[in-house]
């Protein structure tokens, strides 16, 4: 059975059995391309796919989903299907009380790595972000599709990562100021981050005390570190904020240098279990956790 057939297969039982009032899922558009889909009866599962398109991370849509029902009413139940980075996401969600473990039901699915489409026709590659992954299982699911691939002998190294720790402050300083003044503050990143989701946006607010809704260089730097400062500890590396940026900024080069930071001072990634970063949980000496 392929991972498409056994996704459909689990999908149309908890909607007919009513476990679940939505499945979230990949379908392939008009256009013929991979894109996220709302499945509510069984007599639309054949809409849902599994392909090396399926980029978005889909945990971005459960906390609009998964918002508490009318008085009286039990809390909504969703399934949705992840990749082994996807499911880390969720450990973050849970562990800040986004919504119970009991609303999500998790179809986790074996992961070869996710294709890019090259612009000029030619033959699709590897993401990057998969060629550095040594994640082929998710590390919470109900259901598992498929079985764990074979890493390869070698994975890719982070040479960017490398290059930027490599340089002087000052350098960094130039490289990113460079990076942000292409930014042209349409939110995309914000909107594609399963992290991103305060009621509202400190950087979108015209009131805000820390920074304007403009798009002067002093204000978009703001904006991208203060969202990198907001995902230090958080992130899981899905890079769908690089991906979605019409501007090509490398988002996920700040995010992974951040990660890697957290990592070297307190040996934590993000994810791995329902629990609270670091940077939040850390107390200084003589201070006691509520």
């Amino acid at each position: 059975m392929s991972h498409t057939e056994a996704i459909r297969a689990r999908a149309r039982q908890l909607l007919e059995e009513k476990q679940v009032s939505c499945v979230i899922g990949y379908e392939v558009g008009p256009r013929g391309r991979t894109r996220p889909t709302f499945i509510y009866a069984p007599d639309q599962i054949d809409r849902l796919v599994w392909n090396s398109a399926c980029t978005h991370n889909l945990t971005r849509y459960l906390p609009g989903r998964l918002k508490v029902g009318k008085p009286g009413e039990p809390p909504p139940r969703v399934a949705v299907v992840v990749k082994p980075c996807d499911s880390r996401a969720i450990h973050v969600l849970l562990a800040e009380s986004q919504f119970g473990r009991e609303q999500v039901h998790v179809i986790g699915v074996a992961c070869e790595g996710i294709m890019d489409a090259r612009s000029d026709g030619g033959q699709a590659e590897l993401q990057a972000r998969c060629r550095r992954c040594r994640e082929r299982m998710p590390v919470l699911a109900d259901d598992v599709i498929g079985e764990a691939p074979s890493l390869p002998a070698e994975l890719d190294p982070d040479e960017d990562l490398a290059r930027l720790e490599a340089m002087t402050a000052a350098e960094r300083t130039e490289f990113w100021l460079a990076q942000f003044d292409r930014c042209i503050r349409c939110y995309a990143c914000r909107q594609a981050c399963p992290m991103c989701n305060c009621p509202i946006c400190l950087f979108e607010r015209d009131d805000s005390l820390w920074v304007g809704i403009g798009i002067r260089l002093n204000e978009k730097r703001a904006f991208h570190l203060g969202r990198a400062y907001h995902l230090a500890g958080r992130c899981i590396g899905c890079d769908e904020c690089e991906r979605v940026c019409p501007m090509h900024i490398p988002i996920g080069l700040l995010n992974r240098h951040l990660a890697a930071e957290v990592n070297r001072a307190f040996g934590f990634q993000a994810g791995v279990a329902p629990v609270l970063g670091p940077l939040v949980t850390v107390l200084r000496d003589g201070e006691v956790h509520p």
